[in-house]
Parts: C-alpha cells; structure tokens; sequence
C-alpha cells in the first residue's frame, strides 16, 4: 500500500467506531476490503450502501483514499464491491416532484478521508468547514475554488465550526475536549480546555447575540457557554438521563434550543441561570438529531428515529409531525429554515435526499444530493449564508461541500 494510503488507513483506524461484526460475502478480494476498507468504517456501510456499478465503486473509494500506487490492491478492491455489492433498491429514496428548480454547487475538497462537514459562510463569502478525522479546518474561496486547509492539534477532530463576531474560525475540540479559536490572519490556534473530565465532547455549537458561544456536549450529556472575553465554561446537565444533545440553535430572545438525539425530547436552556427544561415529545421511539427556529419562534425538529419531520410551538405547547417522503426509515438528520420553508435531508435513504417541506401548504419536494459522481454521501448539518440567498450542505462520506440556491419560475413570482 502506498504511504499515503497507508496512512489514512492508520489514522481513520483510531478515529472511526469499530466495525460492526458482520461476515463480508466470501470472494476474491474479501481481504483487500477487510484490510482497507474497514480500517476506517464498519463493513456494515458497505452492506447498507445502495451498491454501484465498477465504475461507480472506483468514484466513489478515490474521495476515501488513494490507491493508484497500489493497483493490484486498487483492482483487487474494485472487482470484489462490484461482485459482491452490484446496484440495488435497499435503501431507494422516494423522491418528490414539485414547481421549484435548484442549483448545487459542489466542490471536493483537498485532503481524502478527511469527513469534510459543517460548512459554514464568512462575512467575507468564503466557506469554511471542519474535516473532522484529519484535525483540520478548511476555507473555500466560492468565486475561483481555491482552497485552504488548517491543521489543528492532534485529536482535536474538529465537529462543527463557526465563524465568531471576532472573525475567527472557532470550532469544537470533540476529540479533546476544547473548543478552539483559529485566528484565520496569523493561523495561531488558543484552546478552551473543558473545565471537568466528564465534559468530554463538545459537539455544535452557536454564537448568542451577546457574543457567548454555545454548544452541546452528546455523550457528556451537557450543555455549555464559552465566554470568549474571559475563557470562562459553565455547564448544565440534561434532566433527562441520556438524552445526548446534539443539534443546537438560539432563539431571538437568547433562549437555547438542543436537540436530543438519545431520548424523545428538545431541551431549553435560560441564558442566565443555565436552567434546562425538558420538553418532552410525544412518541417513544423519537430521537431529534437537529433543530432550527423559524422568524415566528417556531421550533423545527427532524424526528430521525421515526422518518419524520417536527414543530413546536413554545408558546401554545402545540406539537405537530409530518411523515418524510421516504418513510419510517429515512432517518432526517440536517435542517434550516430557508427560502420560507423547512429544508432538510433523508440520510437513511439512498441517494442522500435534500427536502422541502412547505409549511403552508404542508408539501414536500425533494431532490438527490450529488456526491460528485455518484450519490453516496451523508449531509449532517446545514446552514443559511449570513444573506439567506444560499444553504449551505456537505457529503461527509465523500469529502463534498455544496451550496444550494433556489429559481423560481417567473409565473411564481
């Protein structure tokens, strides 16, 4: 294997969860895939993937690694996914027509296997993302392509990054328990170290209009606030016992939204006591990977557990749920409020859905996320531009950002 592969190899090994426990279909090439492949992810993406022609196969694995000083190892590879894991319908999206036409823009970016996610607008225009398993950050110049990439301290595994009132980059240490700043001039890099071992994994996190930062804590079952004058972190436990917060946004008034990705809840946080409330949804099976809240206050939550998409009223108590397009099993992850309506995605389906959903006339239409050749990636966060004429989205599996604009007929207008 080349060294480069090699490496990548070496590092997703000691970044991604073990794999899970399944037989691969015994065939030539088997050891190949089992020595390469799962030395980043579990086999079990490899038996859920909607499968692909060799062709495909080839697209798809050059956004993972890089095996051309390898061929033997390359074609080994290629021939067995072919054989053993040929197109099918497992996993089929059901997508949704309607009167809207958009445009993705996608760009991959430069260092494979990194799990490009989370991309975010500066107010100069540029986009920045985090690559979560190569400990770095990297910023997209939209109007030549251009790209740069920041390496941050080993283990950080950056999750999520925002874009501070101070214009730094700042982003969430879910490998070491920081959060970070990168001052984007000098590329100096200041840590914020958890302030307890248990407050393990910063996750998302938002700026408040105050200018504290504010983010989740999932497995740490927390909710905290950065100071960024001071450096101080306060924490708040979840009342509900692994809820795991994930998904975070803040409302008008300064209120903090999360989502609870590990019980039938969203939580609410009072900016000045660091209160937690527990809004408790109605059906068991409910998990909320993330939220967004619309111009009236309106809560918008994706119900991944149940392929469903929800709303809450904060200030009548009214819930109300949806069916995703693709049923039960859809898994909706990402979400934003824009172009007036509830955009988010199925990652349970295959291709990887974005969606509308209209409030008001309470319709879909969906349409699939290109992940350059082939449509095999995972968008798990998405976020307006600061002007609101974009969504931004990403493929983590396939190392893609995307931005996302609407054109309406004229007849529409």
């Amino acid at each position: 294997m080349p060294l480069h592969a090699l490496r990548s190899a070496v590092i997703a090994t000691a970044l991604c969860l073990p794999a899970t426990a399944m037989a691969l279909p015994d065939a030539a090439g088997r050891e190949a895939v089992e020595g390469v492949c799962a030395a980043c992810h579990g086999v079990n993406l490899i038996e859920r993937s909607s499968g692909y022609s060799r062709d495909d196969w080839q697209s798809l694995t050059a956004t993972m690694i890089d095996l051309s000083g390898d061929p033997e190892t390359q074609a080994a590879i290629l021939d067995y996914l072919a054989q053993a894991f040929p197109p099918n319908e497992q996993r089929v999206a059901r997508p949704v027509d309607g009167p809207l036409t958009i445009r993705f823009e996608e760009w991959k970016v430069p260092t494979l296997g990194q799990r490009s996610r989370d991309p975010v607008a500066a107010p100069d225009g540029s986009i920045w993302w985090a690559g979560q398993w190569h400990d770095l950050l990297g910023r997209l110049d939209p109007a030549t392509g251009a790209m740069e990439e920041f390496d941050l301290p080993a283990g950080a595994r950056p999750h999520s990054v925002n874009i501070g009132p101070d214009g730094a980059a700042w982003f969430t240490g879910n490998g070491n328990a920081t959060i970070g700043r990168l001052d984007p001039e000098t590329g100096e890099i200041t840590e914020y170290p958890m302030p307890i071992e248990a407050a393990r994994d910063p996750h998302t996190a938002e700026f408040a209009p105050d200018g504290a930062l504010w983010f989740s804590l999932q497995g740490s079952n927390m909710i905290g606030r950065l100071d960024p004058e001071t450096g101080e972190v306060r924490l708040a436990d979840s009342p509900r016992e692994r809820s795991r917060p994930y998904g975070l946004k803040i409302g008008a008034d300064g209120t903090v939204w999360v989502a609870c990705n590990g019980a039938n809840c969203l939580l609410r946080v009072d900016p000045r006591t660091m209160d937690v409330t527990e809004i408790p949804l109605p059906e068991a099976g409910t998990t909320v990977r993330r939220l967004d809240i619309d111009a009236d206050g309106i809560i918008w939550w994706v119900n991944s557990g149940l392929g469903r998409i929800g709303r809450y009223d904060p200030a009548t108590g009214d819930i109300q749920e949806w069916d995703s397009p693709s049923g039960p099993r859809s898994h909706p992850y990402a979400i934003a409020i824009f172009d007036g309506a509830v955009w988010y995605n199925e990652s349970g389906a295959r291709p990887d859905m974005l969606v509308r959903f209209e409030p008001e006339t309470e319709t879909f239409q969906s349409w699939p996320i290109p992940s350059g050749p082939v449509h095999a990636g995972i968008l798990r966060h998405m976020r307006t531009t600061p002007d609101g004429s974009a969504l931004l989205i990403h493929q983590s599996a396939t190392n893609h950002i995307a931005r996302v604009t609407v054109k309406r007929d004229e007849a529409m207008r």
